[in-house]
Formats: structure tokens, C-alpha cells, sequence
């Protein structure tokens, strides 16, 4: 599969039982593909950061808001709107992996669905923050991204030495 970025994309479930962190947002049981994930490329290492999107906005805007009340800002929930529907981008749960465990883009009516642009930018830059802040020992995001990243980098060094 090639990575386009704007677009969300799910996740082959032999990336899920090759990491097998619980704190991971997995695909659903009987082969539905959700959650859907928005895809960002880290060009330092090449790896994708997967963002998951959750339909159950209310739920996810009860804790952002009381984030708002009570730091002012929520850097780990952006709301907003994927495929003509509320959606929550869940940067709390974000996660690496390769290109090669993107199963398919997310489509509609065969054609795939973009990010509105002004959604793609927050979520980029509110994952730099993240990560900057996880850089410096802050625990903002439930996976074990440290592990899950040497996971995927080690699976690049040992393709290329292939």
C-alpha cells in the first residue's frame, strides 16, 4: 500500500498481534475495519504515525472540554469532521508502524476520503507538541510508543539488510 498523505487508512490486524500492546485502539472483531486511523509520515525515520478516529464524539468532548477547564488547552483530542460526520482524531492513542501494515485507505463510494486541510494542520501540529513533550519524559500518550517505534525501526534495518 502507498501512504498518501490527508488521507486515513486501516491497519493489517498482523501488525496488532505482532505488537500486541492492550493500549492499542485494534481492529473490531468479524472483520470490520475500525477504527480508521489518519496517518502522518515521520521523515526522520519514515515510520507512520497512526492517529485513531472515534465516532463517539460526546464522549471524547466531555474530556476535552474538561482538559480546556482545567489546563486551558487539550493537546491529546482534536474534534472535528471526517467523511461528513463528527469525529474525534485521538492523538492520546497514537502509535508507529510501517507503511507495509496499511491494509487499504478509507474510501466512499470508491473513492477515498480526504482531511479537511485545516484539521490535517492541527493534528500535525499538536503532534509535534506531544511528541516534544514525550522527548522530555512526559506521559501524554496510553501506547508504549518507545517500544512500538524500536519494534518497526528494527523491522526496517532488518528489510534493508535483506
Amino acid at each position: 500500500m502507498i501512504y498518501q498523505e490527508g488521507y486515513v487508512y486501516h491497519i493489517k490486524d498482523e501488525y496488532f498481534e505482532k505488537v500486541r500492546d492492550s493500549n492499542l485502539m485494534q481492529n473490531k472483531e468479524g472483520g470490520t475495519y475500525r477504527p480508521t486511523f489518519y496517518c502522518l509520515r515521520d521523515n526522520k525515520t519514515s515510520l507512520l504515525w497512526m492517529v485513531p478516529l472515534s465516532s463517539r464524539v460526546e464522549k471524547f468532548k466531555a474530556i476535552h472540554d474538561k482538559q480546556v477547564t482545567k489546563y486551558g488547552k487539550c493537546l491529546t483530542i482534536v474534534l472535528g469532521e471526517f467523511d461528513g460526520k463528527e469525529a474525534a482524531f485521538l492523538l492520546q492513542n497514537m502509535f508507529p508502524i510501517r507503511d507495509y501494515y496499511l491494509d487499504h485507505i478509507h474510501t466512499r463510494n470508491n473513492n477515498p476520503v480526504p482531511v479537511k486541510h485545516s484539521i490535517h494542520k492541527e493534528v500535525t501540529t499538536r503532534m509535534k507538541k506531544i511528541r516534544q513533550l514525550h522527548s522530555r519524559g512526559k506521559k501524554v500518550v496510553f501506547p508504549d510508543i518507545d517500544r512500538l517505534e524500536q519494534i518497526m525501526l528494527a523491522e526496517v534495518k532488518d528489510n534493508a539488510a535483506e
